[in-house]
């Protein structure tokens, strides 16, 4: 069946090239600016000029004002020296007037330097002597007498005059001079500052020309190299010193278009038919096999003789079923149903979503003992505590070993039946089959083997009780990618290998090699399918809250909060009790109108750890009960039983609150799900900072839920908060569940797997 195709943004896939940044998240948009601006060399040379025009039009009045500074300066001391040297004639004129020869000595000044005019001026405001011929402005008053020499400036219309007093016993003398001369020392000064300034801007550039031509030549030559490295064909050879590489980005944008690469900004439209688009553009006729311990549908047996059919409350299924609707692959798990069997074909396959086939489910046997010692022993008492931090002690016994072994071996030569290709993409999921992708590979060597491991992955320390260590570390790097959760659990794991296999580990890359063979280490965030299908069985938010309130008679006016997971240790279910127990008590106003409903599926109830987790919760949930409830009103509803989506979903949308505490959590789904399912932009998350959903789901109230009475006051705040905080932080979190959903997670995976594929292809052999 066909889905309709939106259009897409091409982008390469250039993965740990060492690209900038910008390139790597949207290469196409960058490249075509890059371009764009490549071609306006125009545009940067008219920036040059203005610029220039900038600097000299600054530089004009400061040279101006500097220059006449000096000038006025120089017509002080040039003055001074003057008087200094006629002082002696001048005083001595004042003492005999009968024998002053003034007038001529001040002619004869005045004509043979830069002095326009010299008076003598008495006491009285009179002009006793003066240089000839005189100027129509001199006169005694063209400079005022104080006891201090003095000067002013003063414009004739012909000059610009410089005037300076000094007085003397009895009068004083004025000498003016013409600062003509300051206009030739500007305007000298101008062409000098300016002549000056090209100069040093012609250098700078120059020596640009030449930073810029080099700094191009090797950020040409390491993106050619990176993308040669990352399959693509070599652009031309290498670049001369000034050759610009439009041809080079212009080529390589064609490239990328007739490849049709997916760009990161559409990633909020990932949906079924894009990721059906995407395997059928970069891996056409590639053979996809999903392989889990969980099946995604299981049939049962009714007491009437009916067949009932069961989807699993389990993240991995909810993550991985809508891929193997997307991908039209085959699924093969363990059939753990009653009916399982009598649905099966002669090949011990079934043709699931029952109500719409779009892919193969074969189903693998197990009996009692074999399902004991292989899931219930070594994966769920054995690697299940080992790799979460919730203080329960692994138990590892060499005959659930040697199940775990048979087990995966039997996973093994079921794959290599199916497997109608040389070279399938195998999806290998979590802890249950870590021996498995050697397995895969010593059978078929050139398959592209991508193993996701859905639990948290322990520091080197705690992994390193495992007695059988070595040989699960092994195994998994049979894979040709290996996908964690998060970053952190990825290092782990390379510590891990670093520590106890004879491994090369290269941490700039992320891979571990291995008797020649190189497993890529990733962290994959997992999600969920958006929209939800069960979403668009919901009615509006108004009536589910009024069906829940009906069927557990709840006040109409309660508060309800909702924690909804397996029954496991590792969930937190006893803490989030206490805190409700805590919060009830410190502020006995919540009773009577908070109300919390904790649904939780019974799962591995052959463990006793599991048992006593159940017996403790519900004789935890009666005393709280006890201490808080009154007539018509209990606080916890306790409801152990399995709940299909639809019934999930209608809680989340009832609720005010969802409280999601795990002690320890790989990522966890039901946060991501009671964020997907409020539509409506309201409630609020309560996250545990020990989830991997707490680094994407940042808006939720992030909480340490060893810290009773810390969650109690985080819950407190939630029922508090202001719908329009509500709908902000609702807001922010739907945007990041519907970008990164599940879809783009294997979208991620598969596209490596490309990447990976192609390279073998030139390399000739998937070990390189």
């Amino acid at each position: 069946m066909g889905y309709p195709m939106p259009e897409l943004t091409p982008k390469p896939s250039l993965g740990q090239a060492g690209l900038p940044a910008a390139v790597q998240a949207h290469p196409s948009r960058w490249l075509r600016g890059l371009l764009e601006r490549g071609t306006s060399i125009q545009w940067l040379v008219l920036l040059a000029a203005v610029t220039i025009g900038l600097l000299l039009a600054l530089v004009s009045p400061l040279s101006r004002a500097v220059v006449e500074n000096w000038s006025l300066r120089d017509a002080d001391q040039r003055a001074q020296i003057l008087f200094r040297s006629i002082r002696t004639n001048v005083e001595a004129s004042l003492a005999n007037p009968n024998q002053s020869k003034l007038d001529e000595l001040f002619s004869q000044i005045s004509g043979s330097g830069s002095a326009l005019a010299i008076g003598l001026c008495q006491a009285s405001g009179q002009l006793q002597h003066n240089s000839t011929p005189r100027p129509v402005w001199m006169n005694c008053a063209l400079v005022p007498r104080t006891a201090r020499p003095n000067t002013t400036m003063l414009d004739d219309g012909d000059h610009r005059i410089h005037a300076a007093s000094f007085p003397l016993a009895g009068g004083h003398l004025i000498i003016a001079q013409d600062m003509a001369f300051a206009e030739v020392r500007e305007l000298d000064a101008r062409r000098y500052i300016t002549f000056s300034l090209l100069a040093v801007i012609l250098c700078l550039s120059i020596l640009s020309a030449i930073m810029i031509a080099i700094l191009m030549r090797g950020w040409t030559r390491s993106f050619r190299d990176a993308l040669a490295q990352q399959g693509y064909r070599r652009i031309g050879g290498r670049p001369a010193a000034l050759q610009p590489v439009e041809g080079d980005l212009r080529a390589l944008l064609d490239d990328i278009k007739s490849e049709r690469r997916y760009d990161e900004r559409i990633r909020i439209d990932w949906s079924p038919a894009t990721l059906h688009r995407l395997i059928t553009d970069e891996l056409p006729g590639a053979e996809l096999i999903i392989v889990s311990n969980r099946e995604p549908y299981i049939h049962n047996s009714a007491a009437d003789g009916s067949i009932t059919l069961q989807t699993p409350a389990s993240g991995l299924v909810a993550a991985l079923e809508p891929v193997a609707r997307a991908c039209r692959g085959t699924w093969i798990a363990h059939g753990s149903g009653s009916a399982d069997r009598l649905v099966v074909d002669k090949t011990d396959r079934v043709a699931v979503p029952p109500h719409d086939p779009s892919y193969s489910l074969r189903r693998v046997w197990l009996t009692d003992e074999e399902q004991d010692g292989y899931y219930y022993g070594f994966a769920n008492e054995g690697i299940w505590p080992l790799c979460h931090v919730a203080f329960v002690r692994p138990t590892f016994r060499e005959s659930d070993w040697r199940f775990y072994q048979r087990i995966n071996q039997r996973f093994a030569d079921t794959i290599v039946e199916e497997a109608t290709s040389e070279d399938p993409i195998i999806l290998v999921q979590d802890y249950h089959f870590a021996l498995l992708p050697r397995m895969i590979r010593n059978r078929l060597p050139k398959a592209t083997i991508v193993t996701f491991w859905h639990i948290p992955w322990p520091n080197a320390e705690t992994f390193g009780i495992c007695p059988f260590r070595d040989d699960l570390v092994d195994g998994l790097l049979g894979s040709t990618i290996l996908g964690f959760h998060t970053q952190f659990h990825c290092n782990n794991f390379l510590e891990a290998a670093d520590r106890f296999m004879e491994s090369r580990i290269d941490r700039e890359l992320q891979s571990v090699s291995l008797g020649g063979h190189e497993t890529q280490i990733r962290a994959y965030p997992i999600s969920i399918e958006w929209p939800p299908l069960a979403l668009a069985e919901q009615p509006p938010v108004e009536e589910c809250r009024r069906n829940v309130i009906a069927r557990f008679n709840l006040p109409r006016e309660a508060k309800i909060a909702v924690g909804i997971e397996r029954f496991d240790y590792t969930k937190g279910i006893l803490d989030r009790i206490r805190a409700i127990d805590d919060l009830l008590t410190r502020e006995p106003h919540w009773r009577g109108r908070l109300v919390f409903i904790q649904a939780a599926a019974p799962t591995r109830s052959k463990l006793d750890s599991y048992n006593t987790l159940q017996q403790e919760a519900e004789a935890l949930v009666d005393e709280v009960n006890r201490r808080h409830a009154s007539k018509g009103y209990q606080p916890i509803h306790l409801v152990v039983r399995h709940h299909d989506q639809r019934e999930v979903f209608e809680l989340f949308r009832a609720a005010d609150v969802c409280i999601v505490s795990s002690l320890h959590d790989g990522m966890n789904l039901v946060a991501k799900e009671f964020v997907a399912a409020r539509d409506d932009e309201q409630g609020v998350l309560i996250l545990s900072n020990f989830a991997g959903a707490s680094r994407e789901l940042a808006e939720a109230l992030i909480i340490n839920p060893y810290d009773t009475h810390r969650t109690a006051d985080a819950l407190a705040a939630a029922l508090a908060m202001p719908p329009d905080e509500q709908q902000k932080r609702m807001h922010l979190m739907r945007a990041q569940v519907r970008s990164r959903n599940v879809y783009r997670w294997a979208a991620q995976m598969l596209q490596d797997a490309a990447i990976t594929r192609r390279r073998f292809a030139l390399s000739g052999s998937p070990t390189q």
